[in-house]
């Protein structure tokens, strides 16, 4: 089973975490090495992502829940700009959310207790604490509209779309736009369920606009294929972390490392909370990888661990 089992179980004391005012946030970090509980888990992840980003391999980004609109934005798009994402996964409402910011629309920070119906009166979108202006999608809808238009009739991949649509912006800061410039593909098999997938729904009410949702597939198992060593670091679960996974079905390769944020339990058997041990009984993570999840708030646990091993790999 993929299961620590130690010949001694009591060989390795609890090591209480000691705060100092100079530390830096790796040393803060390797204090949490001797705890238990998340404080162990992240450390462990920050191990992890250290020895994926500098060995040879192939790193794979799942970026899934409303990350971009809780200010997540800049730390995945300087990631690519370091080289530090090879593939992008992602839903297609962070890359609303991305395009939004993009075109110098902005997110706000609101609060989870409120009036509702006193939001939907003034025309705000609510999303956890955070307040999103209606008549930001107006704007969107006019740009958005403008690129395919510009797309042409050809026939194309979903990433093709959203690799024409980052050299569309200008805002450096876009992880569309990084993407672009740094040829990382960002794949998005659920484009439709977004604001994305309903605009173009409405350009192709009267324009040609030609989709092919199986056309990335091919692209995708060929960066596979080509890995030397693949790594998967899953921010939530759901459609981008199945994508990654299910890729390694198709070869005879396994992810030699696998980071996984999430607050889902595994109870459910829904693939957000399922555990990493189980992703080996599918043949997706090797027996020998190195994997863990770390159970908590990703807006925490992602800032914390690139953070952390942005201070380690500097030194």
């Amino acid at each position: 089973m993929h299961i620590r089992e130690d010949d001694d179980k009591l060989n390795v004391p609890i090591d209480p975490i000691r705060i100092s005012a100079d530390m830096d946030v790796n040393s803060l970090v390797e204090q949490m090495k001797g705890c238990a509980f998340g404080a162990g888990r992240v450390s462990e992840a920050v191990d992890i992502y250290c020895e994926m980003i500098t060995e040879n391999t192939t790193k794979f980004f799942g970026l899934a829940g409303a990350m971009v609109p809780a200010g997540m934005r800049h730390i995945i798009s300087d990631m690519i700009m370091e080289k530090n994402i090879d593939v992008l996964v992602t839903t297609g409402a962070n890359m609303v959310h991305d395009l939004i910011e993009a075109l110098n629309l902005h997110h706000y920070k609101g609060s989870s207790i409120v009036n509702d119906i006193s939001l939907k009166d003034d025309e705000i979108n609510r999303i956890y604490d955070v307040y999103l202006p209606e008549n930001h999608f107006v704007d969107l809808e006019e740009k958005l509209q403008s690129i395919f238009n510009e797309f042409g009739d050809e026939r194309k991949s979903i990433r093709e779309l959203l690799t024409f649509i980052g050299e569309n912006l200008d805002d450096k800061n876009s992880i569309l736009k990084s993407a672009a410039d740094n040829d990382v593909p960002i794949y998005c098999p659920a484009i439709q369920d977004s604001v994305i997938g309903l605009q173009a729904w409405l350009y192709k009410q009267l324009n040609p606009l030609n989709i092919d949702v199986f056309g990335d597939m091919n692209e995708f198992f060929d960066i596979c294929y080509s890995a030397e060593k693949a790594g998967a670091f899953l921010v939530g679960g759901g459609v981008p972390k199945n994508y990654i996974f299910q890729s390694m079905l198709i070869t005879p390769k396994e992810f030699d490392y696998a980071i996984q944020l999430t607050m889902d339990t595994p109870e459910t058997g829904g693939l957000s909370g399922a555990s990493l041990d189980e992703a080996v009984s599918w043949g997706k993570v090797g027996d020998s990888a190195k994997a863990v999840t770390v159970y908590s708030d990703a807006t925490i646990t992602l800032p914390l661990i690139i953070a952390a091993s942005k201070c380690r790999l500097r030194s």
